[in-house]
């Protein structure tokens, strides 16, 4: 063993690459998009370090070409998740026992394994399995993962140097030990950092986990597998176990080694998974830590001294980016009467310009949605603005088509009623509602944004006035965990703005900072007097 007090890299953000046509970036991408496409894989468990069969499988298709077979993979059912507790289970001790700095440099060469040799296969695979751009794929699957990795690691240094005053002839330490049990991570098909990162953060702490990932994104997420295991992380930390939510989520849920769960998704079932939780508190070893980031309704607000530009822009790019599948994307806005008009035009000849289609194809600026599901919501909701008599009117887009791909044209609604549903309900897809509101009426209009959704995650004021930000960064202070002002509500960089909201947003225990961390340890206060004393009297007792 070593001795020393090891302090490791300075993170620093990782640089997002262009592809610029011409460059040996874009070519050696666009190679392995042409090889990935090409071929089926057949994904298993893996369980303590071993691949896992189940015999029920599913397909892996990609969004924007649904009759493209990438592959199936296998689905755990009851058994299989057992297993994977036991394997968690099995492999804690040993993994506790390393010393912090073992556990850390295996992300960090995991970081440094995806910043080089398998870039292009995370950024093709999250292309081809979630309908991502070249662009939003790099700041996604490589970039951001590489800064969670990294900066995660100089937090885990932060937490673990956080100790007590010691008063002398005493020394008091703080130890910060991994949860009792084992952690529940349940990951998101729009992100496949969060997809690496859900896992990770805890067993950079000393904790095993249990990972489900979404079935929409288990192509990719089965790439990141494989670099853990590349990165040398030991079998049974992680253990991936792909499913239905009840064919895994229940036995999880019964077993009383439950440490904690690590979960970003949708509030229905964020909220679930806490119901359970507090059904079967008295079964538990330990009280189960639940962090979770949920929904949003995200907005942009503007004030009548925004520009134009800027903020149209910003409508464009927080709206549609990634066909809105994003929990920060800007899917309701509020728009001043004096700028409506020139906004509109303005979003109406860019969106205009925007092309969609096949995510090989780097001149399309969208891709498709999700699944099936997700087409669906946002054509419900398009057509139940059509025929809406008053409420509300669809100004730009409408149009959808899954005959290929799920395909859905970046949506204006204008929602004359302010609490009409699309400026309440959660779409998730590239559909954004506008409230427009007198100019008289900024503060009024402010409650009103404030007050009409239950979700609190990002929000954007647009204002070249000072005092209107002032105002609105009041009035709207709890209405969202991630403030821009004169920005898009989407784009959070870890180590800059960390990321996560309350209501019923979720836990707002922000990924990307050590406030997450801190999470994942159970802290134990260790004193030691170096010469206790001998005598029972106190100097008070005595007479005189």
């Amino acid at each position: 063993m070593t001795h020393g007090i090891f302090r490791p890299p300075t993170p620093r953000n990782e640089p997002v690459d262009d592809f610029a046509p011409g460059s040996p970036s874009r070519a050696s991408l666009k190679a392995a998009l042409e090889r990935m496409s090409a071929e089926e894989i057949e994904v298993p468990l893996i369980i303590g370090g071993e691949e896992v069969r189940t015999g029920d499988t599913r397909e892996m298709v990609m969004p924007h070409a649904h009759g493209h077979r990438l592959g199936v993979f296998h689905q755990a059912g009851e058994a299989e998740v057992k297993r994977a507790i036991d394997a968690a289970s099995a492999a804690k001790a040993d993994w506790e026992a390393l010393p912090w700095e073992e556990r850390a440099a295996v992300f960090l060469r995991a970081a440094e394994l995806l910043a080089g040799p398998w870039r292009d296969t995370l950024n093709a695979s999250t292309m081809l399995g979630q309908s991502k751009t070249a662009h939003q794929a790099e700041i996604d699957a490589a970039c951001e993962l590489i800064d969670f990795w990294r900066f995660n690691v100089s937090y885990a240094e932060r937490v673990y140097a956080e100790q007590p005053e010691s008063s002398p002839g005493m020394w008091n330490r703080l130890e910060h030990r991994p949860l009792d049990g084992f952690v529940f991570a349940v990951t998101p098909f729009n992100f496949t950092s969060i997809a690496g990162n859900l896992p990770t953060a805890p067993a950079l702490m000393g904790n095993t986990c249990l990972w489900k990932p979404a079935s929409t994104s288990v192509y990719s997420n089965y790439f990141l597998m494989k670099l853990f295991e590349e990165a040398g992380l030991p079998p049974g930390v992680i253990n991936f176990v792909p499913g239905s939510g009840a064919k895994v989520g229940d036995p999880v849920f019964a077993d009383s080694r439950l440490g904690g769960v690590h979960f970003t998704g949708s509030t229905e079932v964020f909220q679930g998974m806490w119901r359970t939780v507090g059904e079967n508190i008295q079964s538990y070893t330990q009280y189960p830590r639940l962090v979770g980031e949920t929904g949003g309704k995200d907005f942009v607000f503007a004030h009548a001294s925004s520009d134009p530009a800027a903020l149209s822009v910003a409508l464009l790019r927080g709206a549609f980016e990634y066909q809105g599948q994003k929990c920060s994307a800007a899917s309701r806005a509020y728009l001043p009467q004096s700028l409506w008009g020139d906004v509109r035009d303005r979003l109406a000849a860019d969106v205009g310009q925007v092309k969609m289609g096949d995510v090989r194809d780097f001149t399309n600026f969208m891709g498709a949605v999700i699944d099936a599901s997700s087409f669906r919501t946002q054509s419900e909701a398009i057509e139940g603005a059509k025929a809406s008599a008053s409420a509300a009117e669809v100004v730009i887009g409408g149009e959808c088509d899954d005959s290929e791909g799920y395909f859905v044209q970046p949506t204006l609604i204008e929602a004359r009623d302010p609490r009409y549903d699309t400026m309440r309900t959660e779409l998730f897809g590239p559909v954004l509602t506008v409230h427009v509101y007198e100019d008289n009426a900024f503060e009024d209009a402010l409650d009103l944004c404030a007050t009409t959704s239950d979700y609190a995650l990002t929000g954007a004021i647009f204002a070249n006035e000072r005092a209107a930000v002032d105002v609105a960064a009041r009035r709207l202070r709890f209405a969202a965990g991630n403030f821009y002002i004169n920005d898009k509500p989407t784009g959070a960089v870890v180590g800059q703005q960390p990321f996560g909201g309350s209501r019923a947003s979720g836990t707002n225990d922000k990924a990307g900072s050590i406030l997450n961390l801190v999470r994942w340890v159970s802290p134990r206060t260790i004193k030691e007097t170096f010469a206790p004393p001998t005598d029972w009297r106190y100097p008070f007792l005595a007479e005189s």
